[in-house]
């Protein structure tokens, strides 16, 4: 909630604060940390709060990124976040860093403090400032925070960039389809419905069609725009609940790759995890997120199994979570001590493998979702000029 205080400095000078809290005495006590005295405070109705652009919008690795600069270059952790703050303008991101400077004044554990702004802070980066808490080396795992959400995002921005084309394609070649059949095809058909002449099968469909078309111009543009937006709600909610990715997956190539995918996310997490100091059972109580609502069911099981004693690598490997490769690797990491850097290895080896996949695969489906919107415009075209060539012929 976000709350506006008009306050007094100590020198006497009144000024209007704007901050986010979770009550009243929240905010109080935030103010009171600034040193400075509430005269009046009110909350901020949601249609007054002004709408963040994607830019002005709190960035964890951002975060994660300079406080690491900061604390290597000798600054507390206080006197970090406080200089974090004092060069920021963004409000989200203000009210964030005060909450979290009000917290450490308080005596309160960097850790606590995060935990109470969990919408900003997830579990993993939590569990590894506990961590750190408990080995005294907050560097090394924001470091590590920082390693591991480079490699997350960096095949993610491969994905999107990747997809950025073939969705220019299909949005183009949709809308040349749509013209085509809406506009160019029903002035077609008013030019040969009184010719008399017979005209092949395909032609003569499409050409009742365009009849249609301009007898019912407003109907048929509604109906394909609510097609189309149909069709956008149904892929994003798809795309929500995962039913896409469960599509996906049943395809023979693209579901091995985006099991390599999740595999490596569940091993770089384990991994950074393990590495940090965390205990196997929390690790992977953690490391639930990164997966699948069908791949969490199976970890779950796992970790069921390695509470009654089980290795790690016998419970992934009952439950569907290993490859051959990745199997042997656990194994040398568990007889060698090093189960946490094994699984970051093999993160790595799965990261190569799928990025190599991604572009061979859209080296190829480009030329082939070309290919195809080629063929439906080019079919629409021959098909619009087949009655002129026969007519043409009959002249002659």
């Amino acid at each position: 909630m976000r709350y506006e205080a008009k306050t007094l400095s100590a020198t006497n000078i009144i000024s209007t604060v704007v901050l986010d809290a979770r009550d009243e005495q929240d905010a109080r006590r935030q103010i009171e940390a600034l040193a400075l005295q509430t005269v009046s405070i009110k909350r901020v109705r949601p249609a007054q709060t002004p709408q963040l652009s994607a830019s002005k919008r709190f960035s964890l690795l951002l975060f994660s990124q300079e406080l690491l600069a900061l604390v290597k270059a000798g600054l507390g952790l206080f006197e970090a976040i406080e200089a974090l703050r004092e060069k920021e303008t963004a409000p989200e991101t203000c009210g964030i860093l005060d909450r979290l400077l009000a917290a450490l004044r308080e005596g309160r554990r960097f850790s606590a403090a995060l935990s109470e702004q969990a919408n900003h802070f997830p579990p993993l980066y939590i569990g590894l400032m506990q961590a750190a808490e408990g080995t005294s080396d907050l560097p090394r795992s924001l470091g590590r925070f920082v390693d591991y959400q480079k490699r997350v995002d960096s095949i993610r921005t491969k994905v999107v960039s990747a997809s950025i084309y073939p969705l220019v394609l299909i949005t183009v070649g949709f809308a040349v389809t749509v013209f085509l059949l809406c506009y160019v095809v029903p002035r077609f058909a008013l030019v040969y419905q009184d010719s008399g002449r017979e005209l092949p099968w395909l032609s003569q469909r499409m050409l009742d069609w365009g009849q249609l078309a301009a007898q019912h111009t407003w109907v048929v543009l509604g109906a394909v725009l609510a097609i189309a937006i149909f069709a956008t709600g149904g892929v994003r909610r798809l795309i929500q609940t995962g039913g896409l990715a469960r599509i996906a997956s049943q395809l023979p190539t693209i579901g091995y790759h985006l099991q390599l995918y999740e595999l490596s996310r569940l091993y770089l997490t384990l991994g950074m995890l393990l590495e940090g100091g965390i205990p196997a059972t929390h690790a992977l109580a953690t490391a639930r997120s990164t997966v699948s609502v069908d791949s969490r069911k199976r970890l779950m099981s796992a970790e069921t199994e390695i509470r009654d004693g089980r290795a790690l690598s016998t419970a992934f490997e009952g439950n569907g979570l290993t490859t051959t490769i990745s199997l042997r690797m656990l194994r040398v990491g568990e007889q060698s001590g090093q189960l946490g850097a094994m699984l970051t290895q093999a993160a790595e080896f799965y990261d190569g493998d799928v990025i190599r996949f991604i572009d061979r695969f859209m080296r190829a489906f480009e030329p082939v979702l070309m290919a195809i919107i080629g063929l439906i415009v080019g079919l629409i075209v021959v098909l619009l000029y087949m009655p002129i060539f026969d007519l043409a012929g009959s002249l002659q």
